[in-house]
């Protein structure tokens, strides 16, 4: 069946039938997460502790409990940036940077004096370390970074950056990375980790997590009931409890389980994408916004038109190819200024892992006939 949805970084489409199994599972089941011991309780809480396990398998930890069930990736990085203990208020974060970063960051800045500073980089936005080297790193609390731009694709260097970082904590974004390319938060040394179930790893939406390697760096932002040590008014100091306050999203966290264990894989070569984006570059109506390093490229990328804006072009897409793009600016103002498509933005193209040699095809030839008319 064609799929001509390209919007995957805006959310997943289409979802491996398993989710809707799991979710239609749990409305028959019913039942919540922990606080009793009747069977159903038993197994809603086994699926969610399950998906928790295989969520650290995915990111390469062992540490299972340090992953935190949030609502989505937002809803983590704003409990790891405004719950942070600033001493130096100065962070360091990425030039690709996503609304769900800044605005925390600029928020911090109103209230509490917190100054930011935007990490060195190349022209298509991934990090210059060798400029990096040349920082006081020392007078920084935290640094935060983009894995994946959800504008251009660029894949910035995690590992590298956290061994120049050295005790420096980091929070990575991986938003648009989770479920395209691997991740290892235990080889890499990462402190914290923000990611949303809904787009590379194809479950509902409502659902994320954060991992935070020593959870004593961030207070928690909710506090309520965990069904843990409930005779204390105060939050437990252990995790996952820690940051779990309130009833979870089970319902989603089913639906999460279904796309972890369908464990779909790639219905396209990464070299046809590659030779995907060559192909629209030689289109002289079109400027492609991808990495110069065709190993730092994930799946996704973005043009602009000198015949079309971004919203004309998006609309001729879809009118005339039933192509389904994002235009505007993606929620990532800074990135388009650091690639300079500010304010117009781009048109995005990002793959499903449901895509294949033909849906790339069709997407070229459409490009290839709006390029001449």
């Amino acid at each position: 069946m064609a799929n001509y949805y390209f919007d995957n970084s805006a959310t997943g489409h289409p979802k491996p039938p398993d989710v809707a199994q799991y979710i239609n599972e749990y409305l028959k089941l019913g039942g919540t997460y922990g606080r009793s011991a009747y069977d159903r309780v038993i197994n809603v809480s086994r699926i969610v502790e399950h998906t928790r396990t295989l969520l650290a398998r995915l990111l390469g930890t062992s540490l299972t409990e340090n992953i935190v069930f949030t609502y989505n990736a937002t809803h983590a990085l704003n409990n790891a940036i405004k719950g942070f203990s600033y001493r130096k208020k100065r962070v360091l974060i990425s030039p690709l940077e996503h609304n769900a970063v800044t605005r925390p960051v600029l928020h911090l800045q109103n209230t509490i004096g917190l100054e930011f500073d935007i990490m060195p980089y190349n022209p298509d936005g991934s990090i210059n370390l060798e400029g990096l080297r040349l920082f006081d790193l020392k007078s920084y609390d935290l640094c935060i970074v983009n894995h994946v731009s959800n504008v251009n694709g660029v894949v910035q260097p995690i590992a590298e950056l956290k061994a120049l970082l050295g005790d420096i904590p980091l929070l990575v974004d991986a938003s648009q990375s989770a479920g395209h390319i691997p991740i290892e938060v235990d080889t890499w040394n990462i402190d914290m980790l923000a990611l949303t179930g809904h787009k590379g790893l194809m479950g509902p939406t409502g659902t994320g997590c954060l991992f935070v390697r020593s959870p004593e760096i961030i207070i928690p932002l909710i506090h309520g009931g965990t069904g843990s040590r409930s005779d204390s008014f105060l939050m437990p100091d252990f995790l996952p409890d820690r940051f779990e306050a309130g009833t979870p999203n089970v319902l989603g966290i089913f639906g999460l389980y279904g796309a972890l264990s369908a464990n779909v894989t790639n219905c396209y070569e990464h070299e046809h994408f590659m030779d995907l984006l060559d192909r629209v570059e030689r289109l002289k109506s079109f400027k492609v916004f991808r990495s110069l390093d065709v190993n730092h490229q994930a799946s996704l990328f973005s043009i602009t038109s000198n015949k079309y804006s971004p919203s004309e072009l998006s609309e001729q897409l879809f009118k005339r190819y039933s192509i389904e793009t994002r235009s505007g600016l993606h929620c990532a103002p800074l990135a388009h200024q650091t690639l300079k498509t500010f304010p117009m933005g781009t048109v995005r193209f990002s793959l499903s892992k449901y895509h294949n040699s033909t849906d790339l095809n069709y997407l070229y030839s459409a490009l290839k006939e709006l390029n001449h008319g």
